[in-house]
């Protein structure tokens, strides 16, 4: 007897049912739906406790895994891209924000929103003394994910020179087994995540409630046009440099980019990204495993245009008109607080505060951007991981570890 198939909706399918349920739930039940963040709260948690194993793992199990070589050269190439990709969003966010000017006839609130927030503005130096960890478990621990990196990668560094005096691969078996079994865990977790997508939007339009936007308008529709405008160019580019359908992407981004927008976390959405990666995009796992998690701490082209979009709403909301030089520091200091910022909701508030004072710019204005910035973060996320993959397809095109049958759906594999 034929058995009858039950109903069976992919998983993007169902995120995306979930996102627009959560959305109407919240905004018809109000206030209460906040009795459900702690659901999304958990679902958040269940991933966040993996993403450190997992970013360790999969940079040295890359690192360790291969030649020096190999590893140089696609070093090389992803920070190549970062900086290309990272540079260009940065310019047009500058772009449009003297062209649509989000800060103008905005009547700015008091600072009670950051009265109660201790915030440690970090001079460059520190934060780039910071990025080597003093102690690897501690880090860990915070889960701050660029000391991790470094970490990982002169264990991996390590790791291969070991394999390569003594012949025994144990240790990179190891890794590869950890990873494995990391991978695994978070599969299990993502099966719920409809249930906790549902429940931090509910709270997002129930409690927060979608009319602290309008003040915020423009900085928000500056945004979006700023990721369109990048979308269409940086596609192509892509697909014309790696030779493949360019048609192909928005499919393949789809299960990402809603994970993007409704988490807001580039944390939360490596796992996803990098089993995409290499089962819709045909990047080799070690390539993935290599660009992935570097990708995530500092390519973020997203955040860079909405950081420099902020230093200008903050002076052109206070009626401070900006000098070139500030304009020039605009860009810079936004390029390098992409590099290892937090990968969480909320970290942007630190780099707000540390882009106001360096520029000597009123902190009043904060209080505005910390109001929208889920939304805000929205857009930082879904340019920040879709980019990500585009350097990940550039470096593996590169590097000859692109399966073009994987792309074009000729053959599966597995992650």
């Amino acid at each position: 007897m034929n058995k009858k198939k039950g109903l069976n909706i992919s998983l993007t399918n169902q995120i995306l049912i979930a996102t627009v349920a959560g959305i109407i739930f919240g905004t018809i039940v109000g206030p209460w739906a906040g009795n459900l963040k702690f659901i999304g709260d958990i679902f958040i948690r269940l991933i966040q406790m993996s993403v450190v194993l997992l970013v360790m793992s999969s940079v040295s199990a890359a690192v360790g895994g291969g030649d020096g070589k190999d590893v140089g050269k696609m070093g090389f190439h992803t920070f190549k891209w970062i900086i290309f990709f990272t540079i260009i969003s940065a310019a047009l966010g500058m772009l449009l924000s003297m062209l649509i000017r989000p800060g103008a006839g905005i009547e700015l609130v008091g600072a009670d929103a950051i009265a109660n927030t201790e915030v440690q503005s970090a001079s460059l130096q520190d934060t780039l003394l910071n990025f080597v960890p003093t102690n690897i478990i501690g880090s860990m621990a915070e889960g701050s994910m660029v000391p991790c990196i470094v970490f990982a990668l002169m264990f991996g560094a390590a790791m291969g020179v070991y394999t390569k005096e003594t012949g025994n691969t144990i240790m990179v078996d190891w890794v590869k087994s950890m990873n494995a079994v990391v991978t695994n865990i978070i599969k299990m977790v993502m099966n719920i995540a409809p249930i906790g997508i549902f429940c931090l939007l509910a709270n997002v339009a129930g409690v927060t409630g979608l009319k602290v936007i309008i003040p915020m308008m423009k900085f928000l529709g500056l945004l979006l046009i700023g990721d369109a405008i990048q979308f269409v160019f940086f596609g192509p580019m892509t697909a014309a440099l790696c030779k493949v359908n360019l048609f192909k992407m928005p499919k393949k981004f789809a299960k990402m980019s809603m994970m993007a927008v409704t988490t807001t976390s580039g944390a939360i959405c490596l796992p996803t990204k990098m089993e995409d990666e290499v089962t819709k995009f045909g990047i080799s796992r070690k390539v993935a495993g290599f660009t992935g998690p570097i990708t995530m701490s500092m390519n973020s082209c997203g955040a860079a245009q909405c950081y420099v979009a902020a230093i200008f709403f903050m002076a052109q909301s206070t009626g401070i008109s900006m000098t070139p030089y500030q304009m020039g520091m605009a860009i810079l200091l936004s390029c390098l607080m992409c590099m290892g910022t937090i990968s969480v909701p909320g970290g942007s508030v630190i780099v707000y505060t540390f882009l106001a004072s360096s520029l000597g710019l009123p902190l009043e204005s904060i209080a505005v951007l910390i109001g929208i910035d889920w939304f805000s973060g929205m857009f930082r996320t879904l340019m920040n991981v879709d980019v990500d993959v585009m350097v990940g397809l550039l470096v593996a095109s590169k590097l000859g570890e692109l399966d073009r049958d994987v792309y074009d759906e000729k053959k599966t594999v597995t992650y």
